[in-house]
């Protein structure tokens, strides 16, 4: 029987969970007031001393809280599973839905009169202020009408942090802040005074020593609040833990761990901190199973069962971690969605099987939790082990929807193609959804926007109009005009040309934002090589950097288009006016009436044909305006991915790839001319 089955988790681990699942997620003020109070007293700093200085102040002042039975601590919240607001990304909607939040379809937040009242005391401080009216300022009115007619949309960085990152857990947890901080000390005594970029160098540095003594802090103050508790602890079991995690916060994150249990705690402060700073989206765990997988081999006193339900701990922990979004984004990202991606399996940097125990036993608590984080992946190639793979087949058939499992065979060497090296590429791992890149190196701005060719496509059909008649686009052939698939291509290329020269445009913008008003000095910290080069990770001090805009819509585009082509141009059975004129008028349905099943009316008068016998001959054109599967739009060469690429994704939209490669190619012929790298999401 090659069935193993999952055992249960403890007693502790069901009661974690169940605090999750119990939870009613609110919002919090707290942040929201410190970080203002910071701004208002820094006002003529550098902005990289404002951020640190901010964030110092957060960490010196946020709320310390320690809940029943946690063995690793560190808390983002006072309520489980809620959010702190960053008004210094943007504010106004928060303002807007103060009276909708909690009773909205999508992630509803529950949010006290008492926190209204004070949010609405110090969000009009940041009037102007934010990341996104900066941004905004830089864009152009031709580039808002195409994101307000929904061409393509920046939302994820114009109205949030920086995320779809993996920083250094392994620099921390082995070396500690304090190592880290010498680091700075000594790259401050190396700049070359004579260098223009001197000063912005010195005050960055400057800025890492800030945030991470206050970081050192923060975990003092855990371990007082632990020591606190101990003292009236009536539980001897219960005051014994206390006074553990208390030695635990007093050694780590200022040293570097010396054994399992300091590493979860080391560890689990990474995660937090870079989540008070920046809140982004899919900051993801990384390889957890390489970096931790020494402490727990040297560590001769742990037993398996208590490295077990640490690891269990974390997998809770990381569900505590919640953010808020607008109304129209969380419909999108319905689910308090965060992606944080956490990967066991794979290889070595020398192309050696990279499993060990603690693979085993993330899959292990991935069964024992069962709760919508982390993001679970696994990486397969040729030297998996059986077991291993059996084992995360096993953990798929619970139907919890992890884990998701990726082809290293495939995927090395894309990135190598995209020019990592072949140690790099090796060591790559998912970050977000399914992204992935090369750990604490990469700066790759996934999700920067999402380009919606199914939208294009339609501003084609109308010689570059909206639906409402607006002149969008550069003028065109509207689709009666189309004498050949030449006329189409050229049609649609000058759309696509366009439109993207304003995405590209938008997003541009956001990252100046981001640089100018959002430096992160402590994720930067624990990034390679931001310290040498004396730069943020906003201002390109990652070994390597790129944006990743997406394109969706495109299967319904490429279906579109073969439809076009086959029945016009092959078997000459419609004419393109007949197609145009059965779109505009809605295949004879009212808008909104659902799927129509009956025979097409109102098609143009010269129709040859009945339109009930024209029924079948429309089968495969789907709605243009869909969004059925996205294609990433990153660096990677425009090429067939092989047969033997192997990657599982569990969101419900996505389309399996090969199902609709002939569609997809045909609408890439209009991308090769702007050399937009893809790489396919299942």
């Amino acid at each position: 029987m090659l069935a193993k089955g999952f055992s249960k988790p403890t007693d502790r681990v069901e009661r974690l969970r169940s605090m999750i699942v119990d939870a009613v997620p609110c919002i919090e003020a707290e942040r929201a007031v410190l970080i203002t109070e910071s701004y208002q007293a820094t006002e003529g700093l550098p902005m990289i001393m404002r951020r640190a200085k901010a964030l110092e102040n957060i960490l010196n002042n946020l709320t310390v809280t320690i809940r029943d039975d946690e063995l690793v601590v560190g808390t983002l919240t006072k309520a489980v599973r809620s959010c702190q607001l960053f008004p210094e990304n943007s504010y106004k909607w928060v303002m807007d839905e103060f009276d909708t939040i909690e009773t909205r379809m999508a992630d509803p937040f529950k949010i006290s009169e008492e926190d209204k009242a004070t949010l609405r005391k110090v969000l009009p401080y940041w009037e102007d202020k934010t990341i996104s009216d900066l941004a905004s300022s830089y864009m152009s009115e031709k580039t808002k009408e195409c994101i307000a007619n929904g061409v393509f949309t920046v939302g994820n960085y114009f109205f949030g942090g920086v995320g779809h990152i993996i920083i250094d857990y392994d620099k921390a947890i082995r070396r500690g802040y304090k190592a880290i901080i010498q680091d700075a000390v000594e790259a401050l005594e190396s700049f070359d005074c004579n260098d223009p970029d001197f000063i912005q160098k010195t005050q960055f540095c400057k800025a890492i020593i800030t945030v991470l003594s206050a970081a050192i802090n923060f975990a003092k103050r855990y371990s007082d609040k632990a020591k606190e508790m101990a003292a009236v602890e009536t539980n001897p079991t219960r005051k014994a833990e206390l006074l553990q995690i208390a030695a635990n916060c007093e050694k780590v994150p200022a040293n570097g761990a010396t054994n399992f249990y300091e590493a979860c705690q080391s560890f689990w402060f990474v995660q937090a901190l870079v989540q008070i700073e920046a809140n982004g989206h899919s900051i993801s765990p990384g390889r957890f199973d390489q970096y931790m997988w020494p402490y727990l081999e040297a560590d001769k006193n742990i037993s398996k069962e208590f490295a077990q339900e640490l690891i269990d701990c974390l997998f809770v922990l990381l569900n505590h971690v919640n953010k808020t979004r607008d109304d129209v984004s969380d419909q999108a990202f319905a689910g308090y969605a965060v992606f944080q991606n956490f990967g066991v399996g794979g290889q070595t940097e020398d192309g050696l099987d990279a499993t060990n125990p603690i693979s085993y036993m993330c899959m292990d608590a991935a069964a024992h939790v069962r709760l919508p984080a982390p993001s679970f992946s696994v990486r397969i190639h040729n030297q998996t082990p059986d077991e291993f793979l059996l084992r995360a087949c096993e953990l798929a058939r619970l139907g919890t929807g992890v884990p998701a499992m990726y082809n290293d065979e495939a995927i090395i060497p894309a990135l190598c193609n995209r020019g990592l090296t072949l140690a790099d590429a090796r060591n790559y791992c998912i970050i977000g959804c399914v992204e992935p890149q090369c750990p604490h190196k990469t700066d790759g701005w996934h999700d920067a926007a999402f380009f919606n060719v199914a939208k294009v496509f339609d501003i084609a059909i109308h010689g570059g109009k909206n639906r409402d008649g607006k002149q969008l686009g550069p003028v065109t052939k509207p689709m009666p005009e189309w004498k050949s698939m030449d006329d189409l291509y050229e049609a649609y290329e000058t759309q696509i040309q366009y439109f993207v020269s304003k995405l590209v445009e938008a997003d541009n913008a956001v990252d100046i934002a981001h640089r100018e008003r959002a430096p992160l000095p402590f994720m930067s910290a624990l990034v390679d090589d931001c310290i040498g080069r004396g730069k943020t990770v906003m201002e390109g001090g990652a070994i390597y950097n790129f944006t990743g805009p997406q394109a969706f819509g495109n299967v319904d585009t490429g279906d579109a288009i073969y439809c076009i082509k086959k029945h016009v141009f092959e078997d000459k059975d419609l004419t393109m006016q007949q197609i145009y004129d059965a779109m505009e008028h809605n295949f004879g349905a009212e808008l909104g009436a659902g799927c129509y099943d009956g025979p097409f009316v109102k098609l143009s008068t010269d129709s040859a044909e009945p339109a009930a016998a024209a029924t079948n001959k429309f089968e495969f054109l789907l709605s243009i305006t869909a969004c059925c599967s996205f294609v990433h739009l990153g660096e990677l060469i425009i090429q067939p991915l092989p047969s033997s690429f192997l990657l599982f994704h569990h969101h419900f939209f996505c389309l399996l790839f090969y199902n609709s490669v002939c569609y997809i190619f045909l609408t890439i012929k209009v991308l090769i001319k702007f050399q937009m790298p893809v790489c396919f999401e299942n």
